[in-house]
């Protein structure tokens, strides 16, 4: 399903050619990214032969288990990479692997942008947008309003996923918590979102970090593993954040 929503009559073509800048970039190394969350029995490697572009590639795992009260992270993050009033793009790669059971499905998380407002006394590290996979289909989101307030708007059902091939994600956002943002996201080089003048971000000022990894949130959020695969993994590559499409995209860098 395409989801463009266009709540202006018209939208100004501004003909201006943006100069491409990435601001982060990883070719799927454990190096160069300012932090790691792995919890339980996960794990993230760097391996070699499973790789979408160059040599490299990140291997996350998490493993089910029913004694842990916690939730299943295996991320990579980089800090600060938005704040609210910018816009950019932000890409990875990414392939479950060649046995990933879809049915029955649930919820496993694959990007997410977070900030911490535990200062706040409405929550902890809280998520704005999130791209995930409920069994075989593709979903993203957006957070808005306020922390002690907030609103979700949820996408779903955006793209099929299969198990065992490289599939690539890229967002372009301008992070507004009025209603003029606008959030992107293309799927395999297919635009699947397309939303104009909506907020697209809490309203406050701190930074959000990008993180990417198997957040396996719907054995939390369900209270249990369904299905019977207790061993999840994924790999991703080619991570980046720029000021242009090729910046992001994958298969353009």
């Amino acid at each position: 399903m395409f989801y463009k929503i266009i709540t202006t009559a018209v939208i100004l073509a501004f003909g201006l050619v943006a100069e491409a800048t990435q601001s982060f970039s990883n070719t799927g190394t454990l190096a160069g990214w300012s932090s790691q969350t792995i919890e339980d029995k996960g794990s993230i490697e760097e391996v070699t032969n499973v790789v979408y572009k160059g040599t490299t590639a990140l291997k996350m795992t998490q493993i089910y288990d029913s004694s842990w009260s916690g939730r299943f992270h295996s991320e990579k993050a980089k800090s600060a990479v938005y704040k609210l009033g910018d816009q950019g793009f932000y890409g990875f790669a990414f392939r479950l692997q060649q046995d990933w059971q879809f049915s029955p499905a649930q919820s496993y998380n694959l990007g997410q942008f977070i900030a911490d407002f535990t200062n706040t006394g409405c929550d902890d590290w809280m998520p704005s947008s999130m791209v995930w996979i409920v069994g075989n289909q593709l979903y993203t989101r957006l957070k808005y309003g306020t922390i002690c307030a907030q609103k979700i708007r949820t996408f779903s059902n955006i793209a099929t996923v299969s198990a065992g091939v490289w599939h690539r994600v890229t967002i372009q956002a301008s992070w507004k918590s009025d209603n003029t943002g606008f959030y992107k996201l293309w799927f395999d080089g297919v635009m699947v979102v397309e939303i104009y003048n909506v907020p697209t971000m809490i309203n406050d000022a701190r930074p959000f970090d990008y993180h990417v990894g198997i957040y396996a949130n719907g054995w939390h959020d369900d209270g249990g593993m369904k299905g019977t695969q207790g061993t999840r993994q994924v790999w991703f590559d080619e991570i980046s954040v720029g000021t242009t499409f090729a910046d992001a995209d994958p298969a353009s860098w």
